[in-house]
């Protein structure tokens, strides 16, 4: 070949891998603005009512304006959230489904279960929090407990004697107790209630030494000065309550958290350009000052974080479940 034609030859290639490069950057913009292209259905394992379901709710009205499409909320509860998993599975896997998932199915379940039905390596991409909620000890109004030390103090004078309750094995306020004890060298007996209102009505009559409990499940008996928030397993005092101190201010162990947060997740592998929109415009529905404002009434904080750092942070919560779980000998199969 003369110079000439491979001079040519060499600035047509050139040229083509240009246009070709120019044309990925389109085509995923063209994916962004196009989607989405028919209705989109948000999956939640969390029943009609209640602070997930209300903020499920407010992300999809958000959303619905903001991509002119219909943007509904679909109710799967049960079967420890399975029933939500599998039809999420069996759905859209182009965006067009995406599921509300918690801390117990995405950091929880795999030390739980030996089999799961799910893969969350797999199956999901965890793209952003959507709240988070903060845990309290709950003690009777009446109750002799005036701090976290004093708590303490009793369980380890009657080993095995303190009652603490929730709703099923495995949930944030079962394992955060265990953490609890785990943290305090302490031992004491679970009691489990099938309905929440139940467990927190045994709190107030004295029935139980105490139980963890959110804004959202105890707040009301709190409210109606039947309950008492002895601490915060807050890293700093919770703003709604400025008067209730965080455990290690009460005399438990320092840096002692329990949290609560529900999440968006996508089918694994959509294109950056599609996830991106979904977590830029969902963030955007959640900084309003209205949502914000039922965050307040549900007793929950916003969450902003980039992916990376949320990515991260599902990462450590699964490593503290799983050492808890592992400690407890906690098995759910």
């Amino acid at each position: 070949m003369n110079k000439t034609k491979a001079t040519r030859r060499g600035v047509g290639l050139a040229a083509l891998a240009l246009a070709t490069a120019a044309l990925v950057p389109a085509t995923a913009s063209a994916q962004a603005q196009a989607f989405p292209t028919k209705p989109v259905r948000i999956i939640t394992p969390f029943p009609v009512g209640g602070g997930p379901d209300g903020v499920a709710r407010l992300v999809a009205d958000k959303l619905s304006r903001a991509w002119g499409q219909p943007v509904v909320v679909e109710n799967r509860p049960g079967g420890n959230g399975f029933i939500a998993i599998d039809a999420f599975k069996r759905g859209a896997r182009d965006g067009h489904d995406i599921i509300v998932l918690d801390n117990v199915h995405l950091a929880a379940y795999p030390a739980l279960f030996k089999k799961l039905p799910y893969d969350t390596a797999k199956d999901f991409d965890a793209l952003l929090p959507l709240f988070k909620t903060y845990f309290f000890f709950t003690v009777a109004t009446n109750s002799k407990y005036k701090t976290v030390g004093d708590l303490i103090a009793d369980a380890k004078a009657n080993p095995g004697k303190l009652d603490y309750g929730s709703w099923s094995v495995g949930n944030p306020v079962h394992l955060g107790s265990e953490l609890f004890e785990s943290a305090t060298g302490t031992q004491m007996e679970h009691v489990i209630y099938k309905e929440t209102t139940q467990l927190y009505t045994s709190v107030a009559t004295g029935e139980l030494a105490f139980a963890l409990g959110s804004s959202a499940t105890a707040g009301p008996l709190q409210r109606a000065n039947k309950l008492r928030f002895l601490a915060a397993a807050a890293p700093q005092r919770v703003a709604a309550f400025p008067d209730v101190p965080t455990v290690s201010e009460s005399g438990g162990p320092k840096g002692f958290e329990v949290i609560g947060w529900n999440a968006i997740a996508v089918p694994k592998g959509l294109p950056a350009s599609v996830t991106d929109k979904i977590k830029r415009d969902i963030e955007k529905g959640l900084s309003e000052p209205d949502v914000l404002e039922k965050f307040k009434s549900f007793g929950y904080e916003p969450f902003p974080t980039t992916r990376p750092q949320f990515d991260q942070f599902v990462a450590s919560e699964t490593a503290r479940f799983t050492d808890v779980i592992r400690k407890a000998n906690v098995s759910l199969d």
